[in-house]
């Protein structure tokens, strides 16, 4: 079963350096050479506190399958960070596209959870990885100081789905 996991950590930085060890990890033969445990996609969030929006990129490590496109990330981050910022203003629409992700595990609860969460000062690294990678994930980050990680479990249609529209 694929999971979405956003790791937070307490400062800009943070996720950064964790996403280097997610490539260190995702590269190491030992790793590979588990069936059980894969490493599709990563995206960073960096919110310097002096900003008034988080800077956001997709992990361009070459262990990573890079399973989704940039336009997943930006409706994933659009809908945390700055879709509230727009309120009445989109409406309708955004209510769809939020039910959309919701229709793919990724719902309201879990939005909420990173919007309040990843506020300035801090970062988040956001990964797509099987269930079981996610133990390993959590060893490669934990010298990276983190408050607290959040998962949505997604089912494997759902990828399929995110695939269908947002693959490469």
């Amino acid at each position: 079963m694929p999971s979405l996991t956003v790791w937070r950590f307490d400062t800009p930085a943070g996720a950064a350096r964790a996403a280097q060890l997610l490539d260190d990890l995702a590269g190491d033969p030992d790793f590979q050479d588990d069936q059980t445990v894969a490493l599709h996609d990563a995206a960073v969030v960096e919110w310097d506190a002096k900003e008034r929006r988080p800077r956001t990129w997709q992990v361009a490590a070459p262990a990573l399958t890079g399973a989704l496109d940039e336009g997943f990330w930006a409706l994933l981050f659009g809908l945390v960070f700055f879709v509230p910022l727009l309120g009445a203003a989109v409406g309708a629409a955004g209510g769809a596209v939020a039910g959309s992700l919701a229709d793919i595990g990724i719902d309201d609860r879990f939005i909420n959870r990173v919007r309040d969460q990843v506020t300035p000062g801090s970062s988040a690294l956001v990964v797509l990885s099987s269930r079981a990678a996610v133990d390993r994930v959590h060893a490669a980050v934990a010298d990276v100081p983190r408050a607290e990680l959040i998962v949505a479990d997604l089912a494997d249609a759902h990828l399929a789905a995110l695939r269908e529209v947002f693959g490469r």
